[in-house]
């Protein structure tokens, strides 16, 4: 088996962990879309929920940003450059609609992994309901 045989089967096996992902996130959003975030109170139960939601919104942004799109490249033998490189040219190739929402996306998913404050958590959980209802509604038109 030569070596891109070997990588597109590689591509074959990451597109099956983003599905995978997708659907966990989608289970995590019908969980934590009820759950009022107006009050800064949230129980144990709605933070585990939201913490889930939280850690699975940047595993597959991980894995859309630092994996997939890094190995398409690979794939096609381009240099993957810097990470901002990598998503213009995602967007150029048509594989993401908008590098400015990945960008932003990024940025959340760093969010996610430093913030400590129930303040700022809060908003960070108001984020990721958003992207993950824009991500939703998308598919749902495709």
């Amino acid at each position: 088996m030569s070596n891109q045989e070997k990588l597109k089967l590689l591509l074959h096996e990451n597109m099956q962990h983003l599905r995978s992902a997708s659907a966990q996130l989608a289970v995590s959003y019908q969980r934590c879309k009820v759950i009022s975030l107006v009050d800064s109170e949230l129980s144990l139960d709605e933070q585990e929920k939201f913490e889930a939601l939280t850690s699975r919104f940047a595993r597959l942004a991980d894995l859309i940003i630092q994996k997939t799109i890094r190995l398409i490249e690979h794939i096609e033998l381009e240099n993957s450059g810097s990470l901002l490189d990598r998503i213009n040219k995602a967007e150029k190739k048509g594989f993401i609609d908008s590098a400015e929402q990945f960008i932003e996306i990024r940025q959340l998913r760093n969010s996610i992994a430093h913030e400590y404050d129930p303040n700022s958590l809060l908003q960070i959980f108001k984020n990721c309901l958003d992207y993950t209802c824009v991500r939703s509604k998308c598919e749902n038109m495709r």
